[in-house]
């Protein structure tokens, strides 16, 4: 969940731990052997995807289709997606794009195709699946905005019954592992042929999706659809390693933040944010350098955002001694990263792995600090696209040319 090319974002602080505690469940949801959906409605009755309207509205919709590795994204017509208990459908109106999505249509991290991507996302509620809670219903009325977390909690496994919603398990198992919501079913076919497509988090690039309610946290209206969608991945992934832009690290009270890059526009741009100190790695030593402006000590919290075997050693080499080292960049699937190990043993440092944040827990707390203007999300959000843009999106993404975020809108 990198947010952009940056390998290092460092802090100096004084960390603070954080106690998370959640009571709410899911209820299951329907399953059935069409494998194109069946949905049980409050009547009783039972329909397939291709019968299904949202109310008098369309019955089918568009969405970015990304079908194998260096072929380009079409847009391909949908039976209007459904969604099943506790499942909430959404009339997507920006989605952010992510170089978590860019490894998928690389082919670095194994998921199934057809799929949609996309994982950002703000929208408007329109429809609840039938037998929601009520709760649900209530804290999500149709007509209401929400944006949704990319990691979407079951609400009942083993870690979520903990508040661990970061660790969810339904989440890891269906949707990142076979492209699925929690039945093993996905919720988009293809119009016509009913050919399932995948469904990477909610796929977001869709003139709708469907969420599990879970994921989902209330936009108030005076923060804007298309800025916010980066609170559901990036800011959220920031979040959960707990200072990984500077914004977020200066939000948490960090003194000293440096910022590593190789491109001095973005090391501008984390200036911007609240960076004390800018580095670029190709023209000084990045650890050396941390090393003197930290006075021999290095960092407390060193955060690596890029993925590379690289960047991970660097990264330990910054931390003082008891100090933490926060991986959060994925990187080709089965690359490796080595550490020297009496370093680690001897200075104790502690190097963790860091997915995103709790979506029930922590995507609250985030829409509350942008809604304060802890951190500026104007700023942040650097480009716009069409939906129709999609393909240039990642594009420019691959090519490095988004300096902070780029977002589709889709409204």
């Amino acid at each position: 969940m990198a947010f952009c090319r940056s390998s290092l974002l460092l802090r100096k602080a004084r960390a603070s731990a954080l106690r998370f505690s959640c009571s709410s469940r899911m209820e299951g949801s329907f399953t059935c052997s069409d494998r194109r959906g069946c949905y049980s409605s409050s009547e009783g009755t039972t329909m397939t995807a291709s019968g299904y309207h949202v109310g008098s509205g369309p019955s089918h919709m568009k969405g970015a289709v990304f079908w194998e590795t260096n072929k380009p994204v079409t847009f391909e017509d949908f039976e209007m997606p459904r969604p099943k208990a506790n499942e909430v459908l959404v009339k997507t109106k920006a989605c952010g794009v992510c170089h978590s999505d860019l490894h998928v249509m690389k082919g670095e991290i194994p998921f199934p195709t057809p799929c949609v991507v996309g994982h950002e996302i703000t929208g408007e509620v329109v429809e609840h699946g039938p037998l929601s809670d009520s709760k649900i219903i209530e804290r999500f009325p149709v007509g209401s905005q929400v944006v949704g977390a990319f990691i979407m909690p079951c609400g009942s496994c083993f870690f979520c019954s903990k508040g661990q919603d970061d660790l969810c398990e339904s989440f890891f198992a269906h949707n990142r592992a076979k492209g699925t919501l929690y039945d093993g079913e996905t919720r988009l076919f293809l119009r016509g042929s009913g050919k399932p497509v995948y469904m990477y988090s909610m796929g977001g690039l869709a003139e709708f999706c469907v969420v599990p309610a879970h994921g989902l946290t209330s936009l108030p209206n005076t923060l804007p659809y298309t800025e916010s969608a980066v609170l559901g991945c990036a800011v959220f992934t920031a979040y959960g390693a707990m200072a990984h832009a500077a914004q977020i690290a200066k939000a948490f009270g960090a003194s000293d933040i440096i910022a590593v890059d190789v491109q001095e526009e973005k090391l501008q741009k984390a200036k911007m944010f609240g960076a004390t100190h800018a580095i670029n790695s190709r023209k000084e030593d990045a650890v050396a350098k941390i090393k003197e402006i930290t006075g021999g000590r290095g960092v407390d919290v060193a955060v690596e955002a890029l993925g590379r075997s690289q960047t991970f050693s660097q990264c330990v080499q910054s931390v003082q001694d008891g100090g933490k080292a926060v991986m959060i960049g994925l990187t080709l699937s089965g690359s490796k990263g080595e550490v020297d190990i009496n370093h680690l043993v001897r200075k104790q440092i502690k190097v963790i792995g860091s997915y995103g944040g709790r979506a029930r827990q922590d995507l609250p707390k985030l829409v509350k600090l942008a809604e304060k203007g802890t951190f500026n999300l104007q700023a942040a959000v650097s480009r716009k696209y069409k939906f129709e843009e999609v393909e240039e999106a990642y594009k420019n993404l691959d090519q490095g040319s988004i300096v902070g975020r780029g977002v589709v809108e889709i409204m």
